[in-house]
């Protein structure tokens, strides 16, 4: 690729980026492996003008030829699990090809390890994910530019949690990535929605490439992944969360598999925690800081407590999460963060000071105590189906676009 096709946006603001990023750099052990050297720069850059060609091929089908029953049809042989049916249309039969014969590396024991391992933090996990990989995401103004044309904030900050919070649910159940099950089938139908977003937005005058690239680009896509993965790991161990190495490891792998049945280049998924530090580390520095469209984003995501669906003393517990999510993006983020976001100030990170000395000692305790972790196990499962009552209430809304992977 000609190296001037590298869109504007690839490490403009690189100075402000590692200051985001520096604290990674405590958690990376080969500190000089995490600086991008020349050549792994050009990289990065191009990464962000490839998008996802097998997807992307099949994309321009349902939106072209294919025809207004061509998704009912994908979505149909989908749900069957039989991918080599007969007449099936190219771009079909290539996307299905893809994604039928899992890579060799696939360890089905370490993945199952990994979705239970997701649950042992219960609600600490899902309000990381929630705090540090989206409010701190935004951040990224080049990532948002996909939100914002695609309309994030006129949905609503509640609905893309929750659909965000149902899909990874289902990803993390155990099972769920097997053919048959909602997490596969979920994973891939976002993956064929985010390739025909691409070619919508490419097909809009609006959509500057030489600036912003691709919309979910490789680049972009992998900085999700690490979400899930690194900074999902990262989060709940500052919230005092006991995590092995070996639950890590597992979880780290359950979502190296997720990434590519998302679409993530394999050269830009992780096989270890520490690879994935280094991962995560590079990508920040190589994105275009906070605009304003971050802090609408952060304000919107700010007041989503307060319209979740609670049994009772709605109001009460709507002002009391907001303030916990706040508090814990404070930590995240620091104060030039949150100004970033266009959240308060002067917020303090005093529910992580309270929670997380806690946390430790209750999730050491069950580590020592015969069961304990299965206890942690089941009570964090529990937690987490129990928030996703109170994100969707009595809707059961169809999962397709509020999962945004990149």
């Amino acid at each position: 690729m000609d190296r001037q096709k590298v869109p504007s946006r690839h490490g403009t603001d690189r100075a402000e980026a590692e200051r985001i990023a520096k604290p990674l750099l405590w958690l990376i052990r080969d500190r000089k492996a995490a600086v991008p050297d020349e050549q792994q720069w050009q990289r990065m850059g191009e990464a962000l003008m490839v998008g996802d060609p097998v997807a992307d091929d099949l994309a321009k089908w349902v939106r072209g030829e294919g025809g207004g029953k061509a998704f009912s049809q994908f979505k149909k042989i989908l749900d069957s699990g039989n991918f080599d049916q007969k007449d099936m249309a190219p771009p079909l039969r290539a996307f299905f090809d893809a994604i039928k014969q899992p890579p060799a590396w696939v360890d089905w024991e370490r993945l199952e390890r990994g979705a239970r391992a997701s649950a042992i933090s219960g609600q600490t996990g899902m309000r990381v994910l929630r705090d540090l990989g989206l409010m701190a995401g935004y951040q990224a103004r080049g990532i948002n530019q996909t939100l914002i044309m695609t309309g994030a904030l006129e949905r609503g900050a509640t609905r893309r949690v929750a659909e965000t919070t149902k899909w990874w649910l289902d990803c993390i159940t155990p099972g769920g990535l097997n053919r048959d099950a909602e997490g596969f089938k979920t994973t891939l139908r976002v993956r064929l929605i985010h390739a025909m977003v691409r070619q919508q937005l490419l097909d809009s005058p609006d959509w500057d490439a030489s600036e912003w690239g691709l919309p979910v680009n490789q680049l972009d896509m992998q900085a999700t992944y690490l979400a899930f993965s690194v900074s999902f790991l990262f989060g709940q161990k500052l919230m005092g969360t006991l995590i092995s190495r070996q639950d890590s490891e597992d979880i780290m792998h359950l979502w190296r598999y997720i990434g590519w049945l998302m679409g993530v280049d394999e050269s830009l998924l992780c096989e270890s925690e520490q690879e994935g530090r280094i991962a995560l580390y590079q990508n920040v520095i190589s994105q275009a800081t906070a605009d304003e469209n971050s802090r609408k984003l952060g304000r919107a995501l700010m007041d989503e407590p307060l319209g979740r669906r609670y049994p009772n003393f709605g109001k009460i517990r709507g002002r009391w999460e907001r303030q916990v999510h706040l508090s814990m993006t404070r930590l995240f983020v620091g104060g030039k963060g949150m100004e970033a976001l266009g959240l308060p100030k002067l917020t303090l990170p005093w529910y992580p000071a309270v929670f997380a000395p806690l946390n430790a000692a209750w999730t050491t305790g069950h580590r020592i105590l015969p069961g304990g972790r299965n206890r942690l196990m089941r009570q964090g499962r529990k937690a987490q189906r129990n928030q996703l009552q109170t994100l969707f209430g009595e809707d059961h809304p169809e999962i397709t676009s509020g999962v945004q992977f990149g």
